[in-house]
């Protein structure tokens, strides 16, 4: 706001980016993190662009500076058995059938809590249809916002028979809260995963007892957002084409989808080339065969 909008230059822009990753270095509560800061690039080179499309600058500032690239998060999915006894953990716990949900389907967080009945089929073809996400914001309560504005992140998913038999018991699980908390239960309630009195599921109480729960069943690095990395590392393994795991996860491209399993897709390539291999010394032990039959004949 002190700087003109005409006297704008790309160094004021790149010392902003610069002052706020050294404050999230000195104190990681005031501070900004490197993919905080891109977002910032993005909005601000998106705002500036308007003032160059209306003849108010005539080149775009924002474009000639050095945004943060934001450093890959490790992830660590779960192998099948590993994901099964986690699982049978969670047998018994409210927060059961989140995290076979999560698992199967691969959503977010946010697009899991803010889910409703409305957008689920349970019929013949059964499907989640993704629509919007809510996150808590201090100050603000419970905020449900649409999905991304990208078209993938709005997206349907069908669903596999364990995660239909997960959201018809957790049907059953809320009408009995219902009918327990008659007094208390928020009425206009539809959401798929609330607290027990039909609000939205508090995220920060959830994911710590997800912690705990992996950390009892022996997994202490693994977060709630792993479940859908372990869904999307399942479905690589399993031969699913990355475009369909891209459309899966809402992913704005497959970019986005080999970039993150990028440990999944190097040992596919590896069996893809032992399979082939195999496949090309089989056909010449078969075309070999071939030839000294004729020899003989």
């Amino acid at each position: 706001g002190r700087i003109e909008l005409s006297k704008l230059q790309p160094m004021h822009i790149q010392e902003y980016y610069t002052n706020r990753l050294r404050e999230g270095r000195r104190d990681k509560k005031g501070g900004l993190s490197a993919a905080t800061v891109q977002r910032h690039h993005a909005l601000l080179r998106e705002a500036l662009q308007h003032a160059v499309k209306w003849n108010l600058l005539y080149r775009n500032p924002a474009d000639f500076t050095e945004p943060p690239t934001p450093e890959q998060p490790e992830i660590f999915p779960l192998e099948p058995e590993q994901l099964d006894a986690l699982l049978e953990k969670a047998k018994g716990l409210r927060d059961e059938y989140l995290y076979i949900v999560a698992a199967y389907t691969g959503m977010r967080e946010g697009e899991l809590l803010s889910l409703t009945w409305n957008n689920v089929d349970l019929g013949k073809e059964p499907v989640c249809r993704v629509r919007q996400t809510v996150g808590y914001i201090n100050g603000q309560g419970f905020v449900f916002r649409p999905t991304a504005k990208h078209k993938k992140a709005r997206r349907e998913i069908p669903l596999m028979e364990i995660t239909v038999t997960a959201l018809k018991q957790q049907k059953k699980m809320l009408a009995e809260e219902k009918l327990r908390n008659a007094k208390k239960y928020n009425k206009k309630s539809n959401l798929v995963f609330p607290d027990e009195y039909g609000n939205p599921l508090d995220p920060s109480a959830m994911t710590r007892r997800f912690k705990a729960l992996a950390r009892e069943a022996g997994f202490p690095q693994v977060r709630f957002h792993d479940l859908r990395h372990t869904h999307a590392t399942m479905l690589l393994k399993a031969g699913i084409h990355p475009k369909i795991v891209q459309e899966r996860l809402g992913h704005q491209t497959i970019g986005i989808t080999m970039d993150t399993y990028t440990h999944v897709i190097k040992g596919l390539q590896k069996e893809a080339v032992e399979k082939m291999d195999e496949w090309l010394k089989n056909k010449k032990g078969h075309q070999m065969g071939t030839k000294e039959q004729n020899d003989r004949s």
